[in-house]
């Protein structure tokens, strides 16, 4: 599969969706770009946090996140954590 802009256009879109869904910060929503530092920079996004945005993105994406999958990297920021998932899905 070829991602494409509007593909990981989607993905971000879905990944802030679902972060702020699990996190219950919907009113921040809209203030979240693709630079949006996540684990350590969102109070809310505590080692439960990571625990339940992973399950939620399970969930919405139909993936499998593997223990090896979380890393600093992965949780460093939205994009960060939008391009996991696309290559996921991919």
């Amino acid at each position: 599969m070829t991602v494409t802009a509007d593909s990981t256009d989607t993905t971000l879109a879905g990944v802030v969706e679902v972060l702020t869904r699990a996190l219950g910060i919907e009113d921040r929503a809209g203030g979240m770009t693709r630079d949006t530092g996540l684990f350590g920079e969102l109070p809310e996004l505590d080692s439960l946090g990571v625990v339940e945005l992973a399950a939620a993105l399970e969930d919405q994406f139909d993936i499998e996140i593997d223990d090896e999958d979380f890393t600093g990297e992965v949780f460093e920021t939205v994009g960060s954590l939008a391009d996991f998932v696309a290559s996921k899905t991919a």
